[in-house]
């Protein structure tokens, strides 16, 4: 249920946005509209007492009481949190209904404003809604074209062979690798610019080919209106793009296996609706039996073991580059 709710929440971004700023703004637009003062006449008010108010951004405000005659009968405006102070006995503008004459005002309020406020929430809520009913779409087809965790029985004994993701921090340039049982690297993502704020620059370099390519990597900042609400780690991009948006295109999807042996998770990753690779975490000696070797095994969440029968390196390298970054846990 967790994962469930992790995935609409990050797939609904937007619509989480929309929908509370479009219903703001219709009930401010209503507000407005039964304050409209478009009929009110002008007349001239007189200052008759000054107060000090409360004090905002360092700065004293006044309160000040105006009086003003309308047929012959006195009224009073009250003016609050006013910056500069009045003094008694300056005249200001004044506004009142001709059918109400103690109702009054300082400043005019036309119909137009509260209309086009009524309309652009009217719009927002159903592109809020909208977006809401594409999230479950989507979480829905995620989770209807992820294989069941049933097929990956065996999977380990089937043929497939065994990698090791690893953090390898010891460089100039830190990064990411994959290697084999022999330690050999076959694929590499180097960090070459870090970054407080905005993205990170890494180098993805197949080894087999010689190919590299640079990326812009980073999260989203927790301001952003696309972004979950609960967990800026989830939120991730490559290049500009929901690094699991890039996956889902590839054919990927993924789930956490249920049956992990924590601490450690297990994740069974299909592609193009088809076991593809079965993926554990792992501590930091990664290529020994850590449990015999090692008297505590604590997952570092950046290295991994990795079953497949793909050689698929990019693919399969930026799928747990994914897990390490953003300690994915969601059916994805």
């Amino acid at each position: 249920m967790e994962s469930k709710f992790a995935q609409i929440m990050r797939n609904s971004g937007p619509a989480r946005f929309f929908v509370p700023v479009g219903i703001i703004l219709i009930i401010v637009g209503i507000i407005l509209a039964g304050m409209k003062t478009d009929n009110y006449l002008k007349t001239t008010g007189t200052v008759t007492e000054v107060r000090e108010g409360m004090i905002e951004d360092n700065k004293q405000l006044y309160d000040a009481d105006v009086t003003y005659t309308v047929n012959g009968k006195t009224y009073t405006l009250e003016l609050v949190d006013r910056y500069e102070g009045d003094k008694v006995g300056d005249t200001v503008d004044v506004y009142y209904n001709p059918e109400n004459p103690e109702q009054s005002t300082n400043a005019k309020v036309g119909s137009v404003l509260p209309i086009v406020m009524i309309g652009a929430g009217a719009l927002a809520t159903v592109a809020g809604i909208f977006l809401t009913v594409k999230a479950f779409k989507k979480s829905k087809s995620l989770n209807e074209t992820a294989v069941p965790q049933a097929r990956f029985d065996g999977f380990k004994e089937s043929g497939v062979t065994e990698y090791y993701f690893r953090w390898d921090g010891n460089t100039f340039k830190p990064g990411y690798l994959i290697e084999d049982a022999d330690r050999k690297v076959l694929f590499e993502g180097q960090m070459l610019k870090n970054a407080l704020v905005g993205a990170r620059t890494f180098a993805f370099t197949n080894r087999l080919t010689g190919k590299t390519e640079e990326h812009e990597i980073g999260h989203t900042v927790s301001q952003s209106f696309d972004n979950e609400a609960f967990s800026m780690s989830s939120w991730f991009k490559i290049d500009g793009e929901n690094i699991w948006d890039v996956l889902h295109g590839r054919g990927l999807r993924m789930r956490t296996n249920l049956f992990s042996s924590l601490p450690n998770i297990a994740y069974d990753v299909s592609k193009d609706g088809a076991p593809y690779a079965q993926i554990e975490s792992a501590g930091r000696y990664v290529h020994e039996d850590e449990a015999a070797m090692h008297s505590v095994n604590i997952p570092t969440g950046r290295h991994f073991r990795c079953w497949t029968n793909s050689n698929d390196f990019e693919t399969l390298f930026l799928t747990m580059f994914a897990i390490a970054e953003t300690n994915q846990l969601m059916t994805e």
